[in-house]
């Protein structure tokens, strides 16, 4: 099959599989879309396998059409503009598409029901990575929150982290974590919800073998954490890191989509 044949027949199954979207009209500018949108609605449970090879096929394919970035591509910061932080050379900031690297773990900015966006085409880095990676990783995480919850309602705590694999994402696993919802004002219990993010995802990555992690910019899109008191806690946390547990982790990547946030962890980091 080309990738326009599996798309074509990803969309059929997908609209098949849904009773409110069974009869969407699909045009052929916008298949691609559709498709996401129909993963992004659907609700965890399984597909037959041979459905789920197609969809992986295509979601590999589609990965390798992005472009795969490998960790040996990204400089760190010393070889970027000779940083003088402490870890330089353990440490990097890469603007891009977070689900292009080919590293041992992303990290996943998720809400507490873990299960990632159901709103189509949300621009969310949870709906992104989902999206990615494919069906597979809301099964698996629809699972782990059921075993934990025991079937009953329940929610994954602010400043902690789970991992899962990552399917057909080119990284290995991804580190999901729920970052804190700033309203009113930004708190100093806020703050330290924050870096229990970064505290929490550096354990269960140290406790999993991860050798390189590369973090998004947690709770600053739509959480509302302001960027330069997030990155700030961010690299902060890091070097703690890095300074106690130093033999466990040989990459740390601060990865940033918006030019205003790359400023900002350059200074932190110059």
């Amino acid at each position: 099959m080309t990738q326009d044949e599996k798309l074509d027949y990803l969309i059929d199954f997908f609209k098949k599989d849904s009773i409110e979207y069974k009869d969407m009209e699909v045009t052929k500018g916008n298949r691609r879309m559709v498709l996401r949108s129909l993963m992004n609605v659907r609700i965890p449970k399984s597909i037959p396998n041979n459905v789920l090879k197609i969809h992986d096929d295509y979601l590999q394919e589609e990965a390798r059409e992005k472009g795969i970035v490998e960790l040996d591509e990204i400089p760190t910061v010393r070889e970027s503009f000779q940083s003088k932080s402490e870890y330089a050379d353990k440490i990097s900031i890469w603007q891009g598409d977070i689900t292009r690297l080919e590293v041992d773990a992303i990290v996943n900015a998720a809400n507490s029901q873990m299960l990632g966006c159901f709103v189509p085409c949300h621009k969310c880095i949870d709906n992104a990575i989902h999206s990615s990676a494919g069906i597979e990783l809301r099964e698996e995480c629809n699972h782990y929150m059921k075993k934990i919850g025991k079937y009953k309602s329940y929610e994954e705590p602010t400043g902690s982290a789970i991992i899962t694999s990552a399917y057909n994402l080119p990284c290995k696993h991804v580190i999901h974590t729920v970052g804190p919802i700033v309203g009113y004002k930004l708190t100093n219990d806020l703050r330290n919800d924050l870096r229990s993010c970064y505290e929490s995802c550096l354990k269960i990555a140290s406790e999993n073998g991860v050798r390189s992690i590369a973090f998004c910019c947690i709770s600053t899109g739509e959480f509302n954490f302001p960027n330069d008191e997030a990155a700030k806690i961010a690299v902060e946390t890091v070097i703690t890191f890095l300074r106690e547990e130093a033999g466990k982790i040989d990459r740390v990547i601060f990865n940033v989509f918006k030019d205003l946030d790359k400023e900002i962890y350059e200074l932190n980091l110059h």
